[in-house]
């Protein structure tokens, strides 16, 4: 994916929980940890964005108009984790470009 630095947008991910073949709806709402490609090692607490459920998609409204964050330009590791019960997944959720 690739976005100005001058937009404002959601970065969805899609994701779901499911147990016994059934899907769950997350009670929780699902954080986002934006690390350059350069950063090694996973997401520390103070990464963690919040963002919101739009089922089946995780997003988060970036950029300098209302976003939760306003990126600089440059290439990132889009992460992603919510709380599923006793489980708490992290994911790296692909890249994102910011130019």
């Amino acid at each position: 994916m690739e976005i100005a630095a001058t937009s404002t947008e959601f970065v969805k991910v899609t994701a779901t929980s499911t147990a016994g073949g059934s899907s769950l709806n997350p009670a929780a709402p699902p954080k986002f940890a934006f690390l350059p490609t350069s950063a090694t090692g996973n997401p520390v607490t103070e990464d963690w964005l919040t963002g919101e459920w739009h089922l089946p998609h995780a997003r988060i409204l970036i950029g300098p108009s209302g976003g939760v964050v306003t990126l600089t330009p440059g290439d990132y590791r889009v992460w992603l984790t919510w709380a599923a019960g006793l489980e708490a997944p992290v994911y790296r959720a692909g890249t994102i470009t910011i130019y």
